[in-house]
């Protein structure tokens, strides 16, 4: 199952919160070498870690290890595209209490094969669509290397582009928005094969 962490539960999942910041480090610092910060040279923590945070975390149910996350942020407040990245964007960059930003998606580097990376990361695209119908989200914007933007197409997201991509720090990056629909969730299940809830929907828990 896929947890949603957040403001209400984030003490007592303190520990899942360090292994997902330690699994980040390692993906986005030492192996892609993202400018980013760290924090004891083990975690990747960045200013966008606040309060406000919500993250979907899958997790080994016997050992608790970390096997993959993604963080969700709101775009009524300081998010990575919106302040950081707007000029991805042609024109306003999407706002509102029904949109949120994907951001941070990383899977464990201890899974075994690419083929262990790719079932966290379909169980993590079909929970942020089950929370998205949960909690009342219709859009979601995100950033991607131009490289993945067809892996996403050919996975079956509802998926507009914001702009044209654009060169930053040597690579071309796109910004997009997902529209969160019904039909979204049905595919994923069929194609993922997966059970008909991914998502702990015991949402405080």
């Amino acid at each position: 199952m896929v947890q949603v962490i957040d403001a209400t539960n984030r003490l007592e999942n303190a520990a899942t919160l360090r292994a997902m910041h330690a699994d980040r480090k390692a993906v986005f610092v030492d192996r892609l070498k993202w400018q980013v910060p760290v924090v004891d040279d083990r975690y990747e923590v960045d200013e966008f870690d606040t309060e406000r945070a919500i993250y979907l975390v899958a997790a080994d149910p016997g050992t608790g290890m970390h096997l993959g996350s993604v963080r969700l942020l709101p775009t009524t407040h300081r998010h990575i595209l919106g302040d950081i990245f707007p000029m991805l964007v042609e024109g306003e960059v999407p706002r509102g209490p029904d949109t949120y930003e994907i951001t941070r998606l990383c899977t464990s580097p201890l899974l075994a094969d690419w083929e262990a990376h790719n079932a966290i990361r379909e169980r993590l695209a079909t929970a942020l669509i089950e929370y998205a119908l949960t909690v009342g989200i219709r859009r979601y914007t995100m950033m991607t290397h131009t490289a993945y933007l067809s892996q996403l197409l050919a996975t079956g997201w509802d998926v507009e582009p914001l702009g044209l991509p654009k060169e930053i720090g040597g690579q071309m990056l796109g910004a997009l928005m997902v529209h969160v629909k019904p039909e979204t969730l049905t595919l994923f299940r069929a194609r993922f094969a997966l059970p008909d809830q991914v998502l702990r929907l015991d949402l405080n828990a």
